[in-house]
This record gives C-alpha cells, sequence and structure tokens, in this order.
C-alpha cells in the first residue's frame, strides 16, 4: 500500500466510504440497502467502481459477487486529508493548524489530556 494522496472525495462517495469502513468487506448490494437515500443499484456500482479507480477500494469475487473493501483505514485516509489542509491554508504548518484549533475552542480539556499524553508517547519512541 502506497502513502500516495488519494484524490478528494464526493459527499456520495464519503458515505459510501463510512459505511464501508464501518461494516468490513460488503457488496453493492449491502452498501444500497445502507445508505439513507435510495439509489438504484447501477448508480451504487458506479461509485463503488470511482472509489475503486480512486484507491479507496478494492474487490475480490466471491462466486459472483463483488467484496468490496476498504484499501486504507478511515484514520488514515483522514490524516491524509488534514495534511492536505495544512499544507494548502497553513504553508505545511501543522503548529498553526493546532493553535487555531485551540483558539477556536475545538478541544475541550479531557480532549486536550488525551492530546497530551498521545504527544509524550510519540515523542518517547
Amino acid at each position: 500500500m502506497t502513502d500516495k494522496p488519494l484524490p478528494d472525495l464526493s459527499e456520495l462517495e464519503r458515505e459510501v466510504m463510512q459505511l464501508i469502513w464501518a461494516a468490513g468487506p460488503t457488496t453493492a448490494e449491502a452498501v444500497r440497502e445502507e445508505l439513507p437515500r435510495r439509489l438504484k443499484e447501477s448508480t451504487v456500482r458506479t461509485v463503488l467502481k470511482r472509489l475503486e479507480e480512486k484507491g479507496y477500494l478494492a474487490h475480490a469475487v466471491e462466486g459472483r459477487t463483488y467484496v468490496f473493501e476498504a484499501t486504507r483505514a478511515r484514520q488514515q485516509v483522514a490524516a491524509g486529508a488534514v495534511r492536505r489542509i495544512v499544507d494548502r491554508f497553513c504553508n505545511g504548518s501543522v503548529e498553526e493548524v493546532l493553535v487555531g484549533m485551540m483558539d477556536a475552542k475545538m478541544f475541550n480539556r479531557r480532549q486536550l489530556d488525551a492530546l497530551r499524553d498521545k504527544i509524550k508517547k510519540a515523542g518517547k519512541k
């Protein structure tokens, strides 16, 4: 698996990825049934194909059924998206983003304490 950045997702593609991350390997029909909006099976298959082309999914064939699975964990994709935001808006400065998030009061005390602990552990590695 490569660390190459993946292309951005449309709203529908994000919805589908959220379902696949939650469910694990799944079929087009299962995705269609779980989506909050009713879509044709052909539409869901098109979205899954697009996600595969973008590098978010891979499929295996079980019998005559395609089973789709995420190629990267949700956390890994989210980190890549944050990296793009950091690069685009803050000239690569993670510190600038974190300070902005602090100023906007995006963290509560418990989250700050947990983040502090994770930073300490990461610094020891």
